[in-house]
């Protein structure tokens, strides 16, 4: 799945008449970066989550023949759903079954996401302790101002905020979240009980870690790149992952 209902208001003027998902670097979109990267991964079925100028995306999908895969589109054009809200309304749109592989659309790296995502069916496989496995969050150790702390088994324990000095759950190693998850089926239940319609994923990774295994993967030393500011658009381009 591929986050692209945000309102990138970071990124405005650029967003004041296109989403975010459209906005270019080095002559191609976010959107298109992230799916080419997805395809060349091996994942042959994608759902895009839309909002802000969402129409767009759907023209943009069909003018491109949806790159020549499965691609679903979860619309929140009538309410933005936050993240959490996002992939819970998103649900009927996956193989319930399998792992779920979630992207924002305004990250580019060269982050391995097959290894990513095999490094969950791993994890799945040897249970991470005794709660089952909910998800697999890519983490890496740059500078930042909020962090997720993990238990020295990469167990998320934890979050906080180093320049409020809010904490949340247990103290342990902080890693930044890099915007690329895989979520797990186990995960699924405790998304779809949940009464409300609008929540932060990473909330609910807090809310829900005593009761299922959300572990962190190190991917710190990939190239990455956070596209949510016009001044962040330069530094992309330069990424030699997308340079072809």
């Amino acid at each position: 799945m591929i986050f692209a209902a945000g309102l990138g208001t970071r990124l405005r003027p650029l967003t004041d008449d296109r989403p975010k998902a459209l906005v270019e670097v080095n002559g191609k979109t976010l959107l298109e970066h992230n799916i080419v990267k997805l395809k060349d991964a091996g994942f042959d079925r994608i759902v895009v989550n839309i909002h802000h100028y969402g129409n767009q995306i759907i023209e943009f999908l069909k003018a491109h023949d949806n790159f020549g895969i499965d691609i679903q589109v979860s619309d929140e054009r009538q309410q933005l759903l936050d993240t959490g809200g996002g992939i819970k309304r998103a649900i009927p749109l996956f193989e319930s079954s399998q792992p779920i592989l979630i992207h924002n659309v305004d990250i580019l790296s060269d982050i391995d996401l097959r290894q990513l995502y095999t490094t969950h069916l791993c994890n799945a496989k040897v249970s991470l302790g005794a709660t089952p496995l909910g998800a697999t969050l890519a983490v890496n150790q740059r500078k930042t101002s909020r962090y997720l702390l993990f238990d020295d088994d990469m167990r998320l324990c934890g979050w906080t905020n180093i320049k409020t000095g809010e904490v949340k759950g247990e103290s342990g190693e902080a890693y930044a979240f890099a915007g690329i998850h895989v979520v797990d089926p186990n995960l699924l239940p405790f998304l779809q009980s949940q009464e409300m319609d609008i929540f932060p994923i990473i909330d609910f990774y807090l809310k829900v870690c005593n009761d299922l295994t959300i572990a962190g993967s190190d991917v710190t030393g990939s190239e990455w790149v956070d596209c949510g500011k016009p001044e962040a658009l330069a530094k992309a381009a330069q990424l030699t992952c997308i340079k072809r």
